[in-house]
């Protein structure tokens, strides 16, 4: 079986173009991008014929089997939505949706077609979660105790929408590990807001916090989780990151990104050397893990300032074609993708309400 995908998207999206079009179980059939002068300059690049500025006439080409959308925001639900309903598979950069309403009419448009939906979520592919994960699963680490994420990056100058979101809205990175590790979805969230954003922000969404500090709980499980985040006024190197708390060993992210991460094994620390995990693909592919499509000077804010979000691309794109040629569901589904998301979105509706605890949606 070969997948047909198009990819939705040419910005950070055109990233995933060559890994499409050298993976063994799938060809990159189409492109889709409003702008045509773009569209067009991409598409010459990398040898892509079929080009579409409207993505309802993409949704209607029978020759496409699956979309991959790397658009804005506030267009990943109805996009979903409609990608499943024209009997197309998803695949979907974060988050999912705007809001938990939103999150449970993906999670249907999936049941109700039978398609696969995948949210793109880059950190649990990383190298650095596939080594923790894989001291974790070797019995490394001992008992979960305590998980914690963060994700600070400052958006000043990003695309308009951007401008005064609310730091959880956006939670997926600093969520996702936590919960992939736990092997269970997040029950209820309580956070606080912190500190405060220029008021011309604050107005756009009313959402008035700089920084946004959650704590999770882990359904069916006396594990509790930790998720920080900020997108203004918050001085900070951009950082993405996780850290584990084991009965036997301990993993706290790099402080900087040009320094290592930590390995504490009882108060003993040592620094690690996270090594890359591209033998877990196929040789066509495995380059992909260390360089992206644009020269260094052009490089995407991905490459600049996180290595390729920790070489997660080609394992995303392997893992969704895998799923889809193996009739399985993909590591992030719908639901799974849908708890990510909507912890992030409560999180921030449980700050404005002065820290209650909210349960999530049972999708």
């Amino acid at each position: 079986m070969t997948v047909r995908v198009a990819l939705v998207g040419l910005g950070f999206g055109a990233e995933f173009i060559p890994i499409y079009q050298a993976h063994p179980d799938a060809e990159l059939v189409a492109i889709c991008q409003r702008d045509q002068g773009k569209l067009d300059a991409i598409g010459e690049a990398f040898g892509v014929e079929r080009r579409y500025t409207s993505y309802e006439d993409l949704l209607r080409d029978d020759e496409i089997d699956a979309v991959h959308l790397n658009t804005p925001i506030p267009l990943h639900a109805d996009q979903s939505v409609a990608a499943l309903e024209a009997g197309k598979h998803v695949a979907c950069t974060v988050p999912m949706a705007t809001s938990a309403e939103d999150c449970a009419r993906v999670v249907a448009a999936a049941d109700a077609s039978g398609r696969t939906y995948m949210m793109m979520e880059t950190v649990v592919y990383s190298r650095e979660f596939l080594h923790v994960q894989r001291l974790y699963r070797e019995g490394e680490l001992g008992r979960l105790q305590f998980l914690r994420g963060a994700h600070h990056q400052d958006m000043t100058g990003w695309p308009d929408y951007w401008a005064g979101l609310p730091p959880m809205h956006y939670a997926t990175h600093a969520v996702g590990p936590l919960l992939a590790l736990a092997g269970a979805p997040a029950d209820t969230v309580t956070c606080v807001g912190s500190g405060r954003i220029p008021e011309e922000l604050a107005a756009r969404y009313g959402s008035p916090f700089a920084v946004e500090s959650a704590h999770i709980t882990v359904r069916d499980s006396d594990l509790a989780a930790e998720a920080s985040r900020s997108l203004f006024a918050t001085a900070r190197e951009y950082v993405e990151s996780f850290d584990v708390y084991g009965s036997l060993a301990s993993f706290e992210w790099a402080q900087t990104e040009a320094s290592e991460p930590v390995l504490f094994r009882g108060e003993e620390a040592s620094a690690l050397t996270v090594p890359d995990y591209a033998h877990l693909l196929p040789d066509e592919i495995r380059a992909y893990t260390t360089r992206g499509v644009y020269d260094a000077e052009n490089a995407h804010l991905s490459f600049a300032q996180g290595s390729g979000h920790g070489g997660s691309h080609p394992h995303l794109a392997h893992e969704f074609v895998r799923s889809l040629v193996e009739g399985r569901a993909p590591s992030i589904d719908a639901r799974t993708a849908a708890n990510w998301t909507s912890v992030g979105l409560l999180a921030h509706e449980s700050a404005m309400q002065g820290g209650a605890t909210l349960a999530l949606p049972r999708f």
